[in-house]
């Protein structure tokens, strides 16, 4: 491989991202450049033709270039968690598809959080060689940029991504064309072309609609993030749902495995079940029966009104041939599968209830996600008990070898070694629990004033740009003390995140940031979205208050919240604040960031924050309940923070010993750092979607898939008898007789119930008594055993058991369900009957 090749493949390696051995490669071909877009394929796209070939000419530098190639090259092929954990593999490929991916500021498509987790999880996939293959869009402007006025009025921009600067090449199809893929559009065909992103050992593709053989109102498709209105919305839906499964046929490849990352993505449940149908012959009802066993659906909305919702004219006009004409199903059909009533034709198409009608698993992504969306999606399980939703969950996590400064990687390489990230994590708090204060304190010192010098030249910048007076950029210089204590506060700018907290006492803040002896610098930022005023107010309040107080010293605002931002903030500040109102925060990872960097949280108890705090390792707002958007609540939560902050938080940094350290507190990183950071990484995320949902997922798929589909044709048989005759069944008398054990003197309830089965077979169906759980414990169930057929002249079925005494026999009531081996009830079908 010849040198421009060579470094090529090295600047093409979305891996560069989070392993930064390459970085002084491209520091040595333009150091400007770097510095400012920290994006090697603009870098070596940039340097002229002479200085690249007088560099690789230089034998440290070819041989350092050759060196990385050949350790890409042996990552890639090295043994890794999965490969040794499976040895024959149970799948082939999972295809992640998410509507946008958070890599690199080098490749601006994503807006924030579920972005974060979806370039985070493929990150962590590589590592440990779960083989993943994503799937997404490729925006023309992605996500607006921000400049914020001297008033606080935030400015949208939209910088073109030229895709020459982009660190992603054409994909190709088999004869050397690039690869484009034709998908039927209202009026004219539309066209798709394909790109792709080399993710460490993984592939990223993206779609683009910017053929010039499209029409061009279909060219803009995919132009912004989440742009435009409903329209636009569905179109981006289909591009990246069908279109994506189309690609991906297209490639030849074949996944057991389709997580959809949110419910924008859930159009691909129906390409899924076309491509099934094509291959064997199966009608849409088996194919979709078969193919929904290896599908996953992962929610990150905390309220119904997040969801995507689809007028049902908007869906038969971009959907209603491809419902008649390739899944031969009519289009009211279609509209069922995205509505709670599948008749109601004034019921709007919800694309999160098409995955559940598609998908064999749905989780949520923290523990307390999980039972907020078991009360989301009740209505769809009505007669259920809200605990028997089948919603599980997988917390999220965070590719920590992403987030972690030089200095932390450094402190963590000591003590856990280089490849840390790359196995199992659960033994690494050991190593960091024996981690001496000073070495603590030195590493969160270097990152605290690598922070304070990156704000003085980002605010510099900043500054200078918006023509701010000579004054003010000199003072921008100087801005901020890399030994003070430090707080950060950094999201989408939108009301439920109550980024004005603080502001409900401007006077006390003031004097909180200001005090001589303990002094403190809070650092914000943060988008509000282009069509939400009270966000863009919550940022003007922000900036008028740093001007009207003069506190400009003590509290800045950076503009243009990205990754790269987000990168110096999470390693720099002592402590991060997360103040939602709960339970909006569906997980949360920006708080995850500070783990690894030994910053400390202060966190309303919502998402993620729920399962980690112990007082042992951060601090908590809030009471543990959900209070509603109510002002009273909120001053509240305002006096606890100020309280936390002025009594514990700021005390506790600035009490030293003889050494200057502050040993309480750090102590208090030292637990985070250990018992927080290997739990809530992306690493422990990835490894429990493989041995939770991945692997059994797929080997579910592979089972109602062989024998051409035969398991599939059952459960279609089984349901619609099921359907049919659930109205003929019903409970006759209950018996409950009380027996004592004569030698040990145990008490037992003998239960014997009647059940009139109609046109139902036994083999159908699970007969159980049920009791409400006590004192925080799950639901009873015991199941019933069929006793005798149906008694004479009653057509009743008897079925009993007998069951410990622990409890009144009233406690327990008799019901029935659906019941067939491999079948998810109530996910696949909902029907219950209850004892009256």
């Amino acid at each position: 491989m010849d040198g421009y090749n060579s470094l090529s493949s090295l600047a093409l390696d979305m891996r560069w991202s989070w392993n930064h051995e390459a970085d002084e490669l491209w520091l040595q071909l333009d150091p400007e450049l770097w510095e400012q877009t920290h994006n090697p394929w603009i870098v070596l796209q940039t340097v002229s033709g002479d200085t690249l070939k007088r560099k690789l000419a230089t034998p440290d530098f070819r041989a350092k270039v050759d060196a990385l190639v050949e350790k890409k090259q042996n990552a890639d092929a090295a043994t890794s968690w999965f490969s040794e954990k499976y040895p024959s593999p149970p799948l082939t490929t999972i295809a992640y598809f998410s509507m946008e991916f958070m890599l690199s500021e080098a490749l601006p498509i994503y807006v924030g959080g579920l972005g974060n987790v979806a370039g985070d999880q493929l990150k962590a996939a590589s590592d440990l060689g779960v083989p993943v293959t994503a799937v997404g869009l490729l925006y023309q402007q992605g996500y607006f940029r921000q400049e914020i006025d001297e008033n606080g009025n935030q400015k949208d921009y939209y910088p073109y991504n030229d895709p020459g600067q982009l660190p992603i090449s054409p994909l190709h199809a088999a004869n050397g064309d690039w690869l484009r893929l034709e998908i039927p559009f209202p009026g004219a065909p539309l066209w798709l072309r394909a790109w792709q992103v080399q993710v460490g050992r993984l592939k990223l593709y993206l779609l683009d609609s910017n053929d010039a053989a499209n029409l061009p109102i279909y060219r803009g498709i995919t132009s912004e993030v989440y742009g435009g209105d409903n329209e636009m919305r569905i179109k981006q839906e289909i591009l990246l749902g069908i279109g994506g499964w189309r690609l991906l046929e297209t490639l030849g490849i074949h996944p057991d495995i389709c997580h959809l990352n949110e419910g924008h993505a859930a159009f691909a449940v129906l390409e899924r079940s076309r491509s099934y149908m094509e291959k064997t012959g199966q009608p849409f009802e088996q194919a979709l029966a078969i193919t929904r066993a290896g599908n996953l659906f992962t929610s990150h909305t905390a309220v119904a009104a997040g969801f995507d919702h689809f007028d049902s004219a908007l869906v038969a006009k971009y959907l209603g041939d491809y419902a008649t004409q390739k899944l031969h199903i009519s289009i009211a059909d279609l509209l069922a599968l995205g509505r709670q009533y599948p008749h109601e034709s004034r019921e709007p198409f919800n694309m999160a209830y098409l995955a559940i009608h598609g998908s064999g698993a749905i989780n949520g992504v923290s523990k307390l996600h999980g039972s907020v969306s078991r009360h989301l999606f009740e209505p769809l399980f009505w007669r259920w008990p809200t605990e028997e939703v089948p919603v599980g969950h997988v917390t999220n996590g965070v590719h920590m070898s992403s987030w972690d400064s030089a200095a932390a990687d450094a402190l963590w390489t000591e003590a856990c070694g280089k490849h840390r990230w790359l196995w199992e994590t659960e033994a690494l708090h050991k190593n960091v629990l024996a981690i001496s204060d000073d070495r603590i304190w030195q590493m969160r010192s270097t990152s605290r004033a690598t922070l304070v010098a990156y704000i003085r030249n980002r605010l510099t910048g900043q500054l200078s740009a918006s023509g701010a007076s000579a004054q003010a950029v000199e003072e921008a210089e100087n801005i901020f003390d890399p030994r003070t204590l430090t707080l950060g506060f950094a999201r989408r700018f939108v009301p439920y995140k109550r980024p004005d907290l603080l502001l409900q006492d401007p006077a006390r803040l003031v004097r909180l940031l200001t005090n001589a002896k303990q002094p403190v610098q809070l650092v914000i930022a943060g988008k509000a979205p282009p069509s939400d005023q009270r966000g863009r107010d919550l940022i003007r309040r922000w900036v008028q208050f740093i001007s009207q107080w003069n506190i400009s010293g003590h509290v800045i605002f950076l503009s243009d919240y990205d990754m790269l931002l987000a990168e110096h903030l999470v390693q720099g500040v002592d402590v991060w604040l997360n103040t939602p109102q709960r339970p909006w925060e569906a997980s949360g990872t920006s708080g995850m960031k500070v783990l690894v960097n030994g910053g400390l949280n202060l966190s309303e108890l919502d998402g993620w924050w729920v399962e980690a705090f112990t007082p042992e390792v951060g601090w908590a707002l809030g009471d543990g309940k959900e209070h509603g958007d109510d002002p009273a609540w909120d001053a509240q939560e305002a006096e606890s923070l100020f309280r936390i902050l002025e009594q514990e938080v700021i005390p506790s940094f600035y009490k030293r010993n003889p050494a200057d350290i502050p040993v309480e507190w750090v102590e208090k990183v030292r637990r985070s750092v250990a018992t927080l950071t290997p739990y809530f990484s992306a690493n422990r995320t990835v490894r429990e979607y493989t041995d939770k949902f991945y692997v059994p997922g797929a080997k579910a798929y592979q089972e109602r898939a062989s024998e051409n589909g035969a398991a599939g044709r059952k459960i279609v048989f089984w349901k619609r008898s099921i359907e049919l005759g659930w109205s003929g069944l019903h409970f006759g008398e209950v018996k409950v007789q009380e027996e004592k054990d004569p030698h040990t003197g145990a008490e037992s309830h003998s239960f014997e119930v009647q059940l009139s089965l109609g046109d139902i077979s036994a083999d159908m169906l699970r007969v159980e008594l049920f009791a409400n759980g006590i004192n925080g414990e799950p639901p009873e169930r015991h199941p019933l055993n069929l006793l005798s057929p149906a008694v004479a002249g009653a057509g009743m079925t008897v079925y009993g058991e007998k069951i410990p005494a622990t409890r009144p026999a009233g406690d327990y009531t008799a019901r029935a369900l659906p019941w067939l081996p491999g079948v998810s009830v109530p996910l696949e079908t909902a029907q219950i009957l209850w004892q009256r």
